[in-house]
């Protein structure tokens, strides 16, 4: 999986045409759905009935989940096409837009915390959104050795 999350992200830096990026971006992104998937499969200990209800579940969350890292994606681009040329607003306006996707995305896994709950035991919902959180956090790690810091004067 951390071969496949550095594709993601090399992916996130390569200087080719915008529309390479974005397809090479898009099938690093399956890649990874799968690989995650995979991870998720190998922690989740459920019965038969759960199982059906879990990866319904999951896809419906991964599907919204997806929209809302594309928020995500679109800072990291719009940092790297202005890095050279930052301004003290725009900066502003990046963190602002950073700090708006954290909170949709502690939305989203607070809203389907309750969705999850109400179909399975607490247990097993907690430890499916520890394995996301650890796998989300290897991505969000690797991000911050391929993302510099802003270089201010």
């Amino acid at each position: 999986m951390k071969k496949v999350l550095f594709v993601l992200f090399v992916a996130l830096s390569w200087a080719g045409t915008a529309q390479n990026m974005n397809d090479y971006l898009e099938m690093s992104r399956e890649v990874l759905s799968v690989e995650k998937k995979a991870a998720i499969a190998e922690v989740m200990v459920l019965t038969e009935k759960e199982s059906t209800v879990f990866w319904e579940m999951y896809n419906d969350y991964n599907n919204e989940l997806y929209k809302v890292h594309n928020e995500r994606i679109a800072i990291i681009r719009d940092f790297a096409e202005n890095y050279e040329m930052m301004t003290d607003e725009k900066a502003d306006e990046l963190w602002m837009a950073s700090m708006k996707y954290q909170e949709d995305l502690h939305r989203l896994k607070k809203a389907w915390y309750g969705k999850f709950k109400k179909a399975l035991p607490a247990g097993k919902v907690v430890t499916f959104f520890q394995a996301d959180s650890k796998i989300e956090t290897l991505v969000n790690a690797q991000l911050a050795l391929e993302i510099p810091l802003l270089e201010t004067e």
